[in-house]
């Protein structure tokens, strides 16, 4: 066990809370649907297979943008990559917040995953330039806590402003977030060109075919597939299965989110700060088996009293966020520099296009009865489980891939200090 963490720097604790607060915009912008979901559906009169649509549309966008993306990922500054795409997020969701219809929803959409699904990817490259392993799993916790944070103040708010004005106002309000985040990103940020001085021959195209067909980026690519599809297939109609089966009030779900996000925004960075002190694949383990447990509580829920929904739904949270940390602390040690960007691109478009097929898939096995309940909503619960299971067992190999590349780097590093050493 490691006793002593290697502090941040000025520097560094700004740029995580500037990486944080962009995810906390881009993180907002996907959770604000499933809260906003009885409503468009209301409103817009529209099943529970077309609102899928609309949060797949946003995931295989996404994904699609991420592919083409990849080629290019290293070959400019990231955090030029960075401004760029996160202008184009901010356009889109603006696109969201003057959607009249079903159809120009769905269009929005769509230009809001094309730029933000690459969002996450180059983040997660700028963070693996610019802190080492041992950090990540305390990085990542800050970071992951952009979702506790969505959820004490940008849920809330959101939902307040659908209350009072529509459906509509939330994604104005994420407009109105991302616009400071844009200004520091542009101003302050600096440039983050380290791997543009790894000389590479090849063209975009030929960059983006070699990093996908590499067999060890290929088991990170297939881990990723499998912790995607579980919460992409169950997210989207959680409040749609909270109010309608478990009797919780609508006015009381904004209680649930502050209640969840407040721990979330303590648990997160103290989960981070674990993983890199006992090991990263055990706390990812451990918020497997709490996982697992709390899907089969939560999915086969009837009416229950809020108190209890509050520490369920924390739990859940708890579990969720004990395997994101410290997975994507070990994924981003996988790619080399060179690959690093094309590599998070890939990954990224991966998880948003499977978790977008997942979503279709779960609007087609949930059923919504004539009492307004849904039904199949625990047969989403067991195909998590699976998926749980499978991952971890992947995760282990994914985790022995760095070791061992951890363990050739300190080799190579301690020959070349031998070998320095015998020339002095």
């Amino acid at each position: 066990m490691q006793k002593d963490l290697t502090p941040f720097t000025s520097y560094q604790k700004f740029l995580i809370a500037t990486i944080a607060f962009i995810q906390f915009t881009v993180i907002l912008d996907f959770m604000i649907m499933s809260p906003l979901g009885a409503a468009i559906i209301r409103v817009l009169n529209i099943s529970p297979k077309q609102f899928g649509m609309v949060v797949s549309a946003y995931a295989i966008s996404a994904g699609l943008s991420g592919i083409l993306a990849a080629g290019f990922a290293d070959k400019f500054d990231r955090k030029k990559m960075l401004l760029f795409f996160y202008v184009g997020f901010v356009l889109g969701t603006l696109c969201c917040g003057l959607a009249p219809d079903f159809q120009t929803l769905l269009l929005a959409r769509i230009i809001t995953g094309i730029f933000g699904g690459v969002i996450g990817s180059i983040s997660m490259s700028i963070i693996a330039d610019s802190f080492s392993l041992q950090m990540r799993g305390r990085v990542m916790g800050f970071v992951q806590s952009a979702f506790a944070f969505s959820q004490v103040i940008g849920l809330p708010l959101g939902m307040y402003l659908n209350a009072q004005l529509g459906w509509h106002a939330p994604f104005m309000l994420i407009v109105a977030f991302c616009v400071p985040a844009g200004l520091i990103m542009a101003f302050k940020m600096k440039p983050v060109n380290e791997h543009l001085k790894i000389k590479s021959d090849k063209n975009a195209f030929l960059h983006l075919a070699s990093t996908a067909r590499n067999p060890i980026y290929l088991k990170a690519f297939l881990a990723t597939i499998l912790l995607s599809v579980g919460g992409f297939m169950i997210m989207p109609f959680a409040t749609d299965f909270l109010e309608n089966n478990v009797g919780i009030r609508e006015v009381d779900l904004t209680k649930i989110y502050i209640c969840t996000g407040l721990i979330g925004m303590v648990t997160g960075p103290l989960i981070g700060r674990l993983s890199d002190k006992v090991g990263k694949y055990r706390v990812f383990v451990g918020g497997s088996i709490l996982g697992a447990t709390m899907v089969l509580i939560n999915t086969n829920l009837g009416i229950t009293p809020l108190w209890e929904i509050m520490i369920l739904n924390t739990l859940m949270f708890t579990a969720i966020t004990s395997r994101m940390i410290p997975i994507s602390a070990l994924i981003s040690a996988i790619p080399e520099m060179k690959d690093r960007g094309a590599f998070m691109s890939i990954n990224s478009s991966i998880q948003q296009m499977s978790g977008g097929l997942a979503a279709i898939i779960g609007g087609t096995i949930i059923i919504k009865g004539a009492d307004k309940k849904l039904i199949h909503y625990n047969t989403i619960g067991y195909i998590m489980v699976v998926t749980f299971i499978i991952s971890a067992i992947l995760m282990y190999f994914v985790n022995e891939i760095v070791r061992n590349k951890i363990s050739k780097e300190k080799q190579l590093q301690a020959e070349k200090e031998a070998s320095v050493m015998e020339n002095v």
